[in-house]
C-alpha cells in the first residue's frame, strides 16, 4: 500500500464516525471551515467571467455547498477524490456534478485540465509519515496537480510559526517551500497567513 493511502484510510474513518459534517472531513469547526472555503475561491483571478474549478481532494462536496449557498454562479464546479467512499457521497449528493475518482500520482492522464485547482485540506495532516515521506509526496502531488491547471492552484499546509506542532500534522517552513516552488514551478506565488489560523495558503499562478 502507498504511504499516502494512511492518510486517505484516516479521512475515511472520520466519514465513519461523525458522517457527512465538517467533522466528518476531519475539521474542527464549521466557522473555520467556512474561512478556509473563502480563501481557496480567492485564488481566482477573474471576477465577471466564468472559469472551471477543480476541487481536488473534494471530500463530501462541501466546498460545492459553499459555492452553491453563496451565489458563485461563474464557478464551473468539478470534484476529485482518491476515496471511493467520499466519490460515491458526493455523486449521491450532486448527480449534476462530475466527481472524478482517480488517484492522480498513478494515473495523471486520466484528469483534463482546469483553469483553477484548490486543494483543501489535502496537505495539512501527514498522520504517521515522517516529515520527509511527506514532503516527498507533497513535492511529487503539486508538481502534477500544476500541470493540469492552466491558471492557478491554492493549497494550504500547517505553519511552522506555532505554540506547539502536532506529530500527526504536516508543518511546512515557508523557505522550504518557497525554493521548491520557484525551482520547479513558478516564482508566481503568493503565500497567505493572513486569515487567524494555525496555516497558510498559497496560490501558484502560471
Amino acid at each position: 500500500m502507498s504511504d499516502y493511502r494512511k492518510i486517505v484510510e484516516h479521512y475515511e474513518s472520520c466519514l465513519d464516525r461523525h458522517g457527512d459534517t465538517f467533522r466528518g472531513v476531519d475539521w474542527t469547526n464549521e466557522e473555520d471551515t467556512f474561512k478556509r472555503h473563502q480563501v481557496m475561491l480567492d485564488v481566482v483571478r477573474e471576477k465577471d467571467k466564468a472559469v472551471d474549478l477543480l476541487d481536488f481532494g473534494c471530500g463530501a462536496g462541501h466546498f460545492y455547498e459553499y459555492l452553491r449557498q453563496n451565489g458563485f454562479s461563474d464557478i464551473n464546479y468539478s470534484g476529485l477524490d482518491i476515496s471511493e467512499k467520499f466519490v460515491e457521497l458526493s455523486r449521491s449528493k450532486f448527480p449534476q456534478i462530475t466527481f472524478y475518482r482517480t488517484d492522480i500520482i498513478k494515473n495523471a492522464d486520466e484528469l483534463p485540465t482546469f483553469d483553477y485547482i484548490t486543494m483543501n485540506g489535502v496537505l495539512t495532516e501527514k498522520r504517521e509519515l515522517s516529515f520527509e515521506e511527506m514532503w516527498s509526496y507533497a513535492q511529487n502531488l503539486l508538481t502534477r496537480v500544476f500541470t493540469k491547471c492552466r491558471r492557478g492552484i491554492a493549497f494550504n499546509v500547517m505553519a511552522k510559526a506555532v505554540d506547539w506542532e502536532r506529530d500527526d500534522l504536516f508543518h511546512l517552513p515557508m523557505d522550504v517551500l518557497a525554493g521548491f516552488l520557484v525551482k520547479n514551478l513558478s516564482r508566481n506565488f503568493i503565500v497567505r497567513n493572513d486569515y487567524g489560523l494555525y496555516e497558510y495558503t498559497t496560490y501558484v499562478y502560471r
